[in-house]
């Protein structure tokens, strides 16, 4: 409680620092937690924006326009046009590079507002492409300034009684489903959404990922998940995987392994 009203004080001093501002929401813990608190603090000076589109889970968006309704923000939704940017089709291993520069790129089309991200200080020990396009964009990132890791986030999502945030499973975006340099497809990516929504729902995992690789679909589950399936349901999942994706891919089943689509050695 403590450390979580310590932490406001210093986001409200952002905030204050930032007027009118405009948050970039994904749906996941990190945007809306920061979507939240910056809307207590600035109200109709914060407008948020979410960038729509196959690489974005249904429910995610879902999540955002029903936060939206709930708590009164000024929400546009958008298409941040990187379907359109062969350099972003071609997947490379900067790919986040080219969607979060046509993402600020369009934000910044879109309004004079400061641009903040849900950046925590976590993903600064990551190797992350998108914040060199966000510095390249002049975006603040609010719980960096603040000093917030991920767990300072679920906390203050907690304290704020955001219970459905606070254990909200991180969820990058469907695109990192695809290993690196095979071209991101539409349809490929609202196979995967639709296998992990499915997933999630028959078998209640803690994690699941849905990857597309060269070698075909592989299931990734938690070990608890993987190791409750039977012989029966890896069977008859391998055929509603395969209907998803509408072609008859390998389909393989392992535990899960963060970042495992990802070939960093492909420039």
């Amino acid at each position: 409680m403590i450390a979580s009203e310590a932490f406001i004080g210093r986001l409200n001093a952002v905030f204050d620092s930032a007027r009118p501002a405009a948050v970039a929401l994904s749906g996941g813990v990190d945007s809306m937690t920061l979507a939240y608190v910056a809307h207590r603090r600035m109200g109709q000076d914060v407008t948020m924006f979410h960038a729509a589109s196959a690489a974005v889970p249904l429910n995610a968006t879902e999540r955002v326009k029903a936060y939206a309704d709930r708590h009164g923000w000024s929400l546009r939704i958008v298409d941040a046009g990187e379907f359109a940017d062969e350099r972003y089709l071609a997947n490379p291993s900067n790919r986040c590079f080219f969607c979060k520069s046509n993402l600020y790129g369009t934000l910044a089309s879109l309004t004079d507002a400061q641009l903040f991200s849900g950046t925590n200080t976590d993903d600064l020990g990551d190797w992350r492409p998108g914040l060199k396009a966000a510095e390249a964009n002049r975006v603040r990132h609010p719980f960096v300034e603040a000093g917030m890791a991920k767990a300072d986030v679920r906390a203050l999502a907690a304290y704020h009684g955001l219970a459905d945030l606070a254990e909200l499973p991180s969820a990058p975006c469907l695109s990192s489903r695809m290993e690196t340099a095979l071209r991101i497809e539409s349809h490929l990516l609202r196979a995967i959404d639709q296998v992990e929504t499915r997933l999630r729902t028959e078998l209640s995992p803690e994690t699941v990922r849905c990857r597309v690789r060269q070698a075909g679909v592989v299931v990734e589950l938690d070990g608890e998940a993987l190791s409750r399936l039977s012989a029966s349901q890896r069977v008859q999942l391998t055929d509603q995987i395969r209907s998803a994706f509408g072609e008859d891919r390998p389909v393989h089943f392992e535990t899960y392994k963060r970042g495992s689509a990802f070939l960093r050695e492909q420039t």
